[in-house]
């Protein structure tokens, strides 16, 4: 399974020292977005905080259309966080029938597109249809390579921690690892993105500057960009934005 998904994600041996960067090498592989903004777009135009999450779906639409367009083999969107449970029970149902539109509606469309769809978080505490729509759109686009759309729901990057950890106390409770093997590759085996590379860019939009929990032990070395742009008025434009940015930076992972 891991060999599979380093294949359908193209990862490579390093390339030699001195080797100069190929046009690829400056583009993100993952980009991991935080949709912020919604609430707020709806407020200022005095419409209920519900209909901010409706045009932020319209949003995703167009940034999952150009994503593999512009190069990017990964995008992983924060939909739901594990603390999203205490906003509004209104809001909360929402999410959660947008969510089930999204899966069902949208499901054949991106299968058509070669859109391999995913969801990472805590899903077996979804309610029961949301839980059957998600399964039943990641099979349907399990054998697509066009794109990995992994869809953060019921997510929260300690949430994920605490499961990975307790997944490693019980290998080694089985005796099946040495609690001295533990390393950091042996966590990462056992993270809901096992298997796939750690984003290379985290996007924010709404001018916030924190993670809010999101993928945190696989955004240690991520380039950041923030825009002020709320999430429903994202668009390619933007997106292309946040590439160009990257590209111009320079990735030291902790050397000199």
């Amino acid at each position: 399974m891991l060999d599979d998904l380093r294949e359908l994600v193209g990862m490579e041996r390093a390339a030699a020292p001195g080797t100069p960067p190929r046009e690829e090498d400056c583009r993100p592989r993952h980009v991991a977005i935080i949709m912020d903004g919604n609430g707020r777009w709806a407020v200022q135009r005095g419409l209920p905080r519900t209909e901010g999450h409706r045009a932020g779906v319209e949003a995703l639409r167009g940034v999952v259309k150009a994503a593999p367009e512009l190069g990017i083999k990964i995008l992983t969107c924060y939909a739901f966080s594990t603390e999203n449970w205490k906003r509004p029970k209104d809001e909360v149902d929402t999410l959660m029938n947008l969510l089930l539109e999204y899966c069902r509606l949208e499901a054949e469309t991106l299968n058509r597109n070669g859109v391999r769809i995913n969801a990472i978080g805590r899903i077996h505490e979804l309610p029961a249809a949301q839980q059957q729509e998600i399964a039943r759109a990641v099979a349907l686009t399990r054998n697509n390579d066009r794109l990995i759309l992994n869809l953060a729901v019921n997510y929260g990057g300690q949430a994920e921690l605490v499961d990975a950890f307790r997944s490693l106390a019980a290998e080694v409770k089985a005796g099946g690892l040495e609690p001295d093997a533990i390393d950091a590759e042996a966590v990462r085996r056992h993270l809901y993105t096992a298997g796939l590379p750690d984003p290379d860019l985290v996007i924010r939009t709404a001018g916030e500057m924190r993670l809010s929990n999101f993928l945190l032990w696989q955004s240690a070395y991520a380039e950041i960009w923030v825009t002020d742009v709320y999430w429903p008025d994202f668009t390619r434009e933007h997106l292309e934005q946040a590439l160009r940015d990257y590209a111009r930076r320079e990735r030291r992972f902790g050397a000199l």
